[in-house]
């Protein structure tokens, strides 16, 4: 059993499943999305509520939504024909790389992040902000001082639901994140993620195969729980 969760090797033929490089490829690939998605994302909430003139914050209201409901393969794609060559030609390696991935995932992540956040800021009482104004706060004091602090529990929220989306994500993961079985030493190698793992595989998996499938995702699940009890714990910790 420990072999299954520190074992390097993944050889279903062989009956080796060892699926720690997927695990640290998911974590790999998450992580760069919320560095990449997070901030962007409460940025765009701040000027969409604090700073755009009210028809650009309405049409960049719609273009969030249908942002939402573009299927993951289209973002894939897009990551594969412009992405991929991008990274390979101007930064290196391969293209098919934990960097790519998590330029996909950090954009796909962002009409979750915008919008919860968007809301909680929306959701705040307009005497905050008036009584700052009101000290002599410039708007961005206001902001970084008042704002966004009374909001953190909803931007927060919006981090979690976010990281869910990038842990979760499969098909646009698959197109390219490259699929190496191996640990990636660095942002430039290819990934192979636990989701991307079980949809390659499930197809054609039987016996002690498809039962090692079944269990990544139930390690996959209990993944998303941690960090989630994480990050609550983290917010528990902030509020007091």
């Amino acid at each position: 059993m420990a072999g299954f969760f520190t074992g390097l090797k993944w050889a279903p033929t062989k009956s080796v499943f060892g699926i720690l490089p997927m695990i640290l490829g998911s974590l790999w690939v998450t992580a760069g999305a919320l560095i990449l998605g997070a901030p962007v994302g409460v940025l765009c909430a701040v000027f969409l509520a604090e700073f755009a003139p009210p028809r650009v914050a309405d049409a960049a209201r719609v273009s969030v939504q249908m942002l939402a409901a573009i299927p993951s393969v289209v973002f894939g794609f897009i990551g594969l024909l412009f992405v991929v060559p991008f990274v390979r030609e101007h930064i290196g390696g391969p293209g098919f790389s934990v960097l790519a991935s998590s330029i996909v995932l950090g954009i796909m992540i962002l009409p979750t992040v915008v919008s919860i956040s968007l809301d909680a800021i929306e959701s705040l009482p307009r005497s905050y902000k008036e009584g700052a104004m009101a000290l002599g706060a410039t708007r961005w004091q206001t902001v970084s001082m008042v704002i966004l602090p009374s909001a953190r529990s909803g931007i927060l929220a919006a981090t979690i639901l976010g990281m869910g989306r990038a842990l979760g994500e499969t098909m646009a993961v698959i197109m390219v994140a490259g699929n190496s079985l191996k640990i990636p030493s660095g942002l430039l190698s290819p990934v192979r993620t636990l989701t991307s793992g079980i949809a390659l595989e499930m197809g054609y998996a039987e016996g002690l195969h498809r039962q090692a499938l079944f269990a990544m995702g139930i390690v996959l699940m209990a993944l998303i729980l941690a960090l989630n009890l994480v990050a609550s714990a983290v917010s528990r910790g902030r509020s007091r």
